[in-house]
């Protein structure tokens, strides 16, 4: 196997070791609160912080990235993030509130550091292939959440919280080992001048991040509330979180398909449009008709599938270079995790003001307009514009293989 062949593969399973754990640290939590308030006395106002933190951190330390990239290498920088990941677990089997808080936000960072590399990677290293591997990344960060969570209560039960917790510094540190090598060949990019000028006077970059703070929010706000919304309208408890279950699961697949997808079409605008319909259809439906919610379910299932993983690969096709890329990503999810982390405690407090969910299932209604609004911006041809304003007409797509 040729040198360059080799570097291809060894940067190939350093993005799935990195996608894996990107989710992981998050979502093994929930399923162990109980366990932790009890073992550490935190009150509710405290378990509810925790809860919210991870996202947060992804919006608050977004940002540092690009920065990162440019001072230390992309390859450096990545394995300092998956180095936080795991200095931030570890953190958090001390039993104390204090380091539990601490490790949450140490890991946080890390995997805000992660999520906005991670795009400039492919775009560098596998250009031809940017469909694909956003699709295998997102599919890998979905199955590697749900996997947590789902094993989080049998490790609590075999050997408590802190085995829960802990099991997940066994990947990234590996993923640390993996990224050694690869951080030790890199050296710090030259700077130019498109990738120091600030994307904050590009529409089109605006767009994109818009577009993908809104595709966020609904998200953790159905993620967060929709099985006691089923749960108000008559649904069992047991079946409530099975639909919840059910609506991640439908964005596994979906995380690999819409990518693919997307990267193979000229135009995504038409993407655009069916995750806006499909969320018309199944948020208007829990409105209306909440009797046979499963059907809404699907539809929310296929609207929120769909809407992350075309922002995240919209972050890529508009982007010229792995430097603009690395920015882009970073100012969409600064703002669209800062937005995410709100819109489930804005969604709490309408429905405890008002007494239901139809006011608060009417702002995500309305909440769609904006989103396919500036989704359809992001989805037209172009590239963002450090410098200027307007778009730069994008070439011929290259053909995914």
């Amino acid at each position: 196997m040729s040198h360059a062949r080799l570097t291809a593969a060894w940067t190939l399973a350093g993005l799935v070791l990195l996608a894996v754990n990107l989710r992981a640290a998050i979502t093994g939590v929930a399923p162990v609160l109980a366990d932790l308030r009890t073992a550490l006395g935190l009150s509710g106002v405290e378990v509810s912080v925790l809860t919210t933190l991870p996202v947060l951190c992804l919006g608050a330390f977004a940002s540092l990235a690009p920065a990162a990239a440019r001072r230390f290498g992309t390859e450096t920088a990545i394995a300092g993030a998956l180095t936080l990941i795991t200095g931030g677990i570890a953190l958090r089997l001390v039993p104390s509130a204090v380091a539990l808080f601490a490790g949450t936000i140490v890991a946080g960072a890390g995997i805000a550091l992660g999520n906005v590399l991670l795009p400039a990677v492919i775009k560098r290293a596998f250009p031809d292939r940017v469909g694909p591997l956003t699709g295998l990344a997102m599919m890998l960060m979905a199955c590697s959440g749900a996997f947590a969570a789902a094993l989080a209560v049998p490790l609590d039960d075999a050997g408590g919280w802190r085995l829960a917790l802990a099991v997940w510094a066994v990947p990234s540190l590996i993923a640390v080992v993996a990224w050694g090598p690869l951080a030790r060949r890199s050296a710090p990019p030259e700077p130019t001048r498109t990738a120091s000028v600030s994307l904050l006077r590009s529409p089109l970059a605006w767009a994109v991040a818009t577009f993908m703070g809104l595709a966020s929010l609904m998200f953790y706000v159905l993620m967060s509330w929709l099985p006691e919304i089923m749960r108000d309208h008559g649904v069992a408890a047991g079946t409530a979180g099975i639909m919840m279950s059910a609506m991640l699961l439908i964005g596994i697949p979906l995380g690999y398909v819409v990518p693919v997808f997307a990267a193979r079409l000229p135009d995504q605008r038409v993407l655009v449009l069916a995750v806006g319909g499909c969320m018309v259809a199944g948020v208007g439906g829990l409105i209306a008709a909440p009797g046979i919610g499963w059907v809404w379910v699907v539809l929310l299932g296929v609207a929120t599938g769909s809407a992350f993983p075309l922002a995240y690969t919209l972050l890529n096709l508009r982007s010229p270079s792995p430097a603009v890329a690395a920015r882009l990503s970073g100012m969409a999810q600064t703002g669209g995790y800062l937005l995410a982390g709100f819109g489930p405690l804005a969604v709490g407090v309408l429905r405890d003001a008002t007494g239901g969910w139809t006011v608060s299932l009417t702002l995500l209604l309305v909440l769609v307009v904006p989103e396919v609004v500036f989704g359809l911006v992001a989805a037209r041809p172009g590239f963002v514009r450090a410098a200027a304003g307007a778009p730069v007409p994008a070439p011929e797509p290259v053909a995914v293989r």
